[in-house]
């Protein structure tokens, strides 16, 4: 089993060198003010990037660019990036790394910047890992950081210094809102997006809101019947005579997936969680006759990643982290004391097709589960592969 496993994970990880590269129209413009329009590899980026990978047609070969030769890159409709030189306060947000300093620490870098919504008023994003830094300019105020900073006061509290507000409210002056409304205003891409598109349509500027065309949070839920084929054996510690192994069986199962496509890298990657409704019944003669009846829910929740093939066809695997919570299910001796089913968790491991965001096949493996958790003496290996159809309902 251990080998299967290995032999599976290793498979997961080869897929990503025949994941399909796809190149998007766009566009660079480098240091010299000159505009190339190509193909970009549209990554969907999570964090600021510092480089590209382009090409001038399809037959070309793939070049890179970097943040030190470009000021400014277009992917489609979706992502447009500047190069700025500003100073950032990279202050963390993180409980255990907060300092006691209210102002904020700014040290000057050159950056790509997200545009978020473009106009009169401009708003940009910096994102690094679990930073997130929020820039803007208008036509009259060269561009700085939105400031917010997360400090601790003499009581171990932890305060808030929100001088974002202040900004918006002496730069971004309208009538249609008040300092109340902009103290409402969340340091996050949907308020502050929400506020910049607001602002620029009081003062009846164009402009353009490059958030309304990129990847959402999707969800998705699927019906998912499937066939499995499981192994138990079981055991007592004390009696070596209770050795019973129940062989090969074949059930069914049938599940409700949902999955959560996360909103960047193309929507590859995906949290899941499947409630499957699952059980074994079968039987052995061992000195006496032991029934086994194990019926249980399976809930694994974890992590999908995404594969393209094409638009229609894509290969995915899973990672996922199984609870079980058994029903009334116990394992009947002819003439002992029946043992109650308490199951362990374990791990499962999949890898699958979809087709057209509709349709879709898996395979998966799971480790070894106890299904008899509850018992000192008694030792149980319960392990199972399961094949898998989906059908996306919305």
């Amino acid at each position: 089993m251990k080998k299967t496993i290995l032999i599976l994970l290793v498979s997961f990880l080869s897929l990503n060198t025949f994941a399909q590269i796809k190149f998007e129209k766009g566009y660079f413009i480098n240091n010299q003010g000159i505009k190339t329009n190509c193909l970009i590899k549209n990554m969907d980026w999570r964090d600021s990037p510092t480089e590209i990978e382009y090409k001038l047609s399809e037959n070309e070969k793939v070049k890179k660019a970097s943040i030190a030769t470009i000021k400014e890159f277009k992917v489609s409709e979706t992502q447009k990036y500047e190069r700025h030189i500003v100073e950032i306060d990279r202050s963390s947000d993180v409980l255990s790394r907060i300092n006691y300093k209210k102002k904020p620490t700014f040290k000057e870098e050159q950056l790509f910047l997200k545009v978020l919504v473009e106009g009169n008023a401009t708003l940009y994003l910096y994102k690094d890992s679990n930073l997130s830094r929020y820039f803007y300019k208008t036509e009259t105020k060269e561009i700085e950081q939105l400031v917010f900073k997360k400090y601790i006061i003499e009581t171990y509290k932890v305060a808030e210094n929100n001088r974002y507000k202040q900004q918006l409210w002496n730069n971004l002056k309208c009538d249609d809102y008040s300092m109340n409304s902009i103290d409402k205003i969340g340091y996050n891409a949907g308020n502050l997006t929400r506020f910049f598109v607001k602002y620029n349509e009081c003062i009846n500027a164009e402009y353009y809101d490059y958030t309304k065309n990129q990847n959402k949070l999707v969800f998705n839920l699927s019906i998912r019947p499937g066939v499995r084929f499981s192994t138990l054996v079981i055991d007592n510690a004390i009696r070596n005579s209770s050795f019973t192994d129940f062989g090969n069986n074949t059930s069914f199962s049938i599940g409700l997936e949902g999955e959560f496509k996360l909103p960047f890298n193309k929507n590859k990657w995906a949290l899941i969680v499947e409630p499957t409704y699952q059980y074994l019944k079968t039987e052995k003669e061992n000195q006496q006759t032991i029934k086994v009846d194990y019926t249980s829910v399976e809930v694994p929740a974890g992590l999908r990643h995404y594969f393209f093939l094409n638009d229609k066809s894509k290969i995915f695997i899973n990672a996922s982290y199984v609870f079980d919570f058994s029903l009334n299910s116990v394992i009947e001796f002819e003439e002992s004391t029946d043992l109650e089913v308490k199951s362990s968790t374990n791990f499962a491991f999949g890898i699958g097709y979809n087709f057209n965001d509709r349709y879709s096949a898996e395979f998966r493996i799971a480790t070894k589960r106890r299904i008899l958790n509850s018992y000192l003496f008694w030792g149980s290996e319960y392990n199972n592969v399961s094949f898998i159809l989906g059908y996306t309902i919305f």
